[in-house]
């Protein structure tokens, strides 16, 4: 298998964009992989408008056709699995096995999002006099700007793209520039299928200049952004001057509360294949986890022999369980963060160093008594850290879950019905999941509170997020 050319897609066509160009490394190597073109203003300037000029035609195309494109597309996504997963792994560093549930997951986005298409019903509102019909209708709300990051290269882009679709709305998407070959082949899958020209149209370059013009353009009428708070709050700013609808997925911090009277085997497997997933580069990984007193000791020694254990290495090589991290940055927070947790009185019970002298390779790491002064408690790590803290009673658990100004995600582990409802009931978030890590599928909503996001992703709410609602009154 190779890596394929990396081309931008504007209305219909692959096109090499401008002279300038972005290397896009292999993270277990730092090998690169391929020349990325960087879109020109005139570039984006042309997804913009192609986007608009094919939005009439796709939003009156009947919701059944535009489902059956898109259930061609995700059976195309599933034929080539083998070597989407290969770009997967070359580009993020992920195992294959890893990179191939994400493909099928990406898949069944589309798979949904073709069904639930076909149900975005309106309703007929009874009137006060005789004779008047009074109805509320679904439509699609125009020309889509999506921006996606590097960390779930395929199931990301098809989430946002997939739901644009269906509603009957087109696409500008600008996904990661560390990332582009996962993305460009969700494309080539739309375009095989039958998707008409300018419906969906891709670009990479600097980010800062493709987004603000993007969201200065008044054909663009909604944004759908995955990334960091700080930026989702800047393009919040910007989109809220044009009076744009916006949905935001940002970061998350996500706690971990083990009870008592939890399975603690079942949690430590649990928690550990969620927490090591993708190197932990994941919004949704658990990471600060509140463990009962009672139990500590016995959790702790369970969850860091299994983090010893965890092979690390190249995703391509059979056995490897855990691959690098995506890039330099996140290796050097790594460091950070450990150290000034050992600093901040903790202690590094697993791992907390770099391995291998070439690729980006940190071990799974545990840190065991964090104290919240440290910064790996208040900044999200985004790797495979996890941060341990024993509490006593369940107000000090929902005290420490709820301390941060983030909610995406977190996790409950009990078997005591009373004790699981009214942590659901307290815990400040947008996903809880109980005795399992489980926090997105297609067909739920996903997305945070707080600091952590607006609006949501998937399942009927995410759809709903690319339609606006007209009233008609007739008699």
């Amino acid at each position: 298998m190779k890596y394929p050319e990396l081309k931008l897609h504007i209305n219909g066509q692959w096109r090499a964009g401008g002279p300038a160009t972005l290397d896009v490394q292999d993270p277990a190597t730092e090998e690169v992989l391929g020349k990325l073109p960087v879109a020109s203003e005139r570039d984006v300037d042309e997804a913009i408008r192609a986007a608009n000029a094919a939005f009439p035609a796709w939003s009156r195309k009947p919701p059944l056709e535009r489902g059956q494109i898109l259930t061609r597309a995700a059976a195309l996504m599933r034929e080539r699995i083998q070597a989407l997963a290969y770009i997967i792994t070359r580009e993020l560093g992920k195992p294959l096995a890893e990179a191939r549930n994400e493909v099928i997951t990406a898949a069944e986005m589309f798979e949904w999002a073709a069904e639930e298409g076909r149900r975005t019903y309106g309703r007929i509102i009874p009137g006060r006099i005789e004779g008047i019909r009074q109805m509320a209708t679904l439509e699609p709300i125009g020309p889509v700007a999506a921006f996606s990051g590097w960390n779930a290269p395929a199931i990301t882009p098809s989430r946002k793209i997939s739901g644009a679709l269906a509603a009957g709305c087109t696409v500008v998407i600008k996904p990661s520039e560390e990332t582009p070959a996962i993305a460009l082949e969700i494309v080539r899958a739309l375009q095989d299928a039958g998707l008409p020209e300018g419906v969906v149209n891709m670009v990479f370059g600097d980010p800062a200049a493709i987004s603000t013009q993007l969201l200065q353009s008044p054909l663009i009428r909604t944004v759908t952004f995955t990334g960091s708070i700080g930026i989702g709050r800047a393009m919040a700013e910007r989109a809220a001057a044009g009076l744009k609808r916006i949905t935001l997925e940002l970061g998350g911090h996500a706690p971990v509360l083990v009870f008592p009277d939890a399975e603690i085997d079942a949690a430590v497997d649990a928690i550990s294949a969620a927490k090591f997933r993708n190197a932990g580069q994941i919004c949704t990984s658990p990471t600060r986890m509140y463990v009962h007193e009672s139990i500590y000791e016995k959790f702790r020694d369970k969850l860091v022999s299994r983090a010893a254990s965890i092979k690390v290495g190249n995703g391509l090589d059979a056995g490897t369980q855990m691959g690098p991290m995506a890039n330099p940055r996140r290796l050097e927070a790594m460091t950070q963060l450990t150290e000034d947790a050992m600093n901040q009185g903790a202690a590094i019970a697993a791992g907390g160093k770099r391995l291998y002298d070439k690729g980006w390779f940190w071990a799974p790491t545990v840190i065991d008594h964090f104290t919240n002064d440290c910064a790996a408690a208040n900044t999200e790590p985004f790797g495979p850290m996890a941060l341990l803290q024993p509490f006593s009673t369940f107000e000090q658990a929902l005290e420490q879950a709820n301390r941060l100004p983030f909610g995406l995600a977190s996790y409950v582990f009990s078997q005591n019905i009373r004790t699981i409802n009214n942590a659901c009931a307290a815990i400040q978030s947008g996903v809880v999941c109980v005795n399992h890590c489980r926090a997105s599928l297609p067909e739920t909503p996903f997305g945070g509170i707080k600091e952590s996001g607006i609006g949501r992703e998937g399942g009927l709410e995410g759809l709903k997020e690319f339609l606006q609602v007209k009233y008609i009154s007739q008699i």
